[in-house]
């Protein structure tokens, strides 16, 4: 009898063996470690699990030997692939090609595609949602203890601007995990699950105003916005006005109630509607970045400059107004001036590397997963069954990096759990057969 229970318990776990979504789970988890030496160079251990799950499944595809995506899903995930290829071609050097193409690769086609096969079933998106909710209250609660007590990175000369554990050199990290962790609370809030379950949905999405806030950040602000009147909007308009109450009800209690409108936050604010009047000088560089990524795509309208090729081009197409770097300093790390390598926009950075042909094949890609997500999304309130929640998770995911890659590119850590986020929605109409 002794030997009895852990045999039993042996065999039982053999004949269950546990989801494969727990691996993609596993990534979301390991973003909660603190970046290494307080900076977002070099791989995270994040990074390497999804690369252990995309190679999982490769090793399931060989081992089965068939095909698991639909001939549809095949070619949405894949499309990137060709502007990506070219771009790689035409790059300065063969590393910065490799470099670059593994990067996009890893984020745009391998990660995605890894997501469409580990996920099952509503059960599992769920799943991974919480956990992506559960990743947010934690790096929010970070990021409101460093500004309580001012050890945050600095903003303004004090140190209060919350990055959790992302550090000062990846100031937009924390606000990205928040960010897609309110949309997940919100689309879970929208459902038709149990009560229990939409309320601590609500109550999480609140509770993040407060950390999304304090980043500083205003591209996650607008995206975040967006997306989250999507998603009302695409709920129906009695929730949205529901919610909408309670949301401005909120906002009330944190500006009013606990002082959290402070000048540095209402400036920060401000500054949103001051960009063409008067603007910062983060506002300038970033135009200036702008501009110079559309002379280099002026020059290669159609190839563009090659992957990694914006930071070599910059300085000849750039004016005056560009600053040398932006400083950083604070969230346990020491003063530091970073070369701005990148445009801060996705849209721009693509057009200016990868030109029109890279542009159109990721953002017809990226179309198609919307316009997947959405006819999933009417099929759910036509139908009336459980499942509305996952489709709004989903669509806001999607909506939410259309959204902010406006404002921001890829980079740092955080990247991977948007390459999670993004192919959530096709399921079904994107695999083969059904699991």
């Amino acid at each position: 009898m002794a030997h009895a229970l852990p045999l039993w318990s042996a065999a039982r776990l053999r004949r269950r063996p546990p989801p494969p979504v727990l691996a993609l789970v596993a990534v979301v988890a390991l973003l909660a470690l603190p970046v290494s030496g307080g900076g977002a160079d070099g791989a995270h251990p994040a990074d390497v699990v999804s690369g252990l799950a995309v190679l999982y499944c490769a090793v399931r595809l060989v081992r089965d030997r068939r095909r698991p995506l639909s001939r549809r899903g095949a070619v949405v995930l894949g499309l990137p692939v060709v502007g990506l290829a070219v771009a790689a071609a035409g790059a300065l050097s063969p590393e910065a090609g490799l470099t670059g193409l593994g990067r996009y690769l890893q984020v745009f086609v391998l990660v995605p595609a890894a997501v469409v096969l580990l996920v099952r079933d509503r059960g599992d998106v769920r799943l991974l949602a919480w956990s992506m909710v559960g990743l947010a209250v934690w790096q929010g609660a970070v990021g409101v203890h460093q500004y309580a007590t001012g050890t945050g990175a600095s903003y303004q000369g004090e140190q209060v601007r919350a990055v959790g554990t992302f550090g000062p050199q990846d100031v937009m990290g924390m606000a990205t995990v928040v960010s897609l962790g309110l949309v997940c609370a919100v689309g879970l809030a929208l459902g038709r699950t149990p009560v229990r379950h939409r309320l601590l949905a609500a109550g999480c999405a609140l509770a993040l105003l407060l950390p999304l806030a304090l980043s500083f950040s205003r591209g996650a602000w607008i995206a975040t916005a967006v997306t989250c009147a999507a998603q009302l909007l695409l709920a129906g308009a009695r929730r949205a006005l529901t919610v909408g109450a309670a949301a401005v009800a909120a906002g009330v209690v944190l500006v009013g109630g606990f002082g959290v409108g402070t000048a540095m936050l209402q400036e920060r604010v401000g500054s949103i509607t001051r960009v063409a009047d008067a603007p910062d000088q983060s506002v300038t560089d970033r135009y200036t970045m702008w501009a110079a990524a559309v002379g280099m795509w002026r020059e290669r309208p159609l190839t563009g400059v090659g992957l990694k090729g914006f930071p070599e081009h910059r300085d000849g197409h750039a004016s005056l107004a560009l600053s040398s770097g932006s400083e950083t300093d604070g969230a346990g790390a020491g003063y530091r001036r970073q070369p701005l390598l990148s445009p801060h926009n996705m849209y721009l950075l693509v057009l200016a590397e990868q030109g029109l042909i890279g542009l159109l094949a990721l953002a017809g890609s990226w179309l198609a997963l919307l316009v997947l997500g959405l006819r999933r999304l009417r099929a759910a309130r036509r139908s009336r069954r459980p499942g509305q929640d996952c489709a709004l998770v989903a669509c806001g995911l999607l909506v939410w990096q259309l959204t902010d890659f406006a404002y921001a590119d890829i980079g740092g850590p955080s990247t991977v759990l948007t390459a999670v986020g993004r192919s959530l929605l096709p399921l079904r109409s994107c695999r083969r057969t059904k699991r």
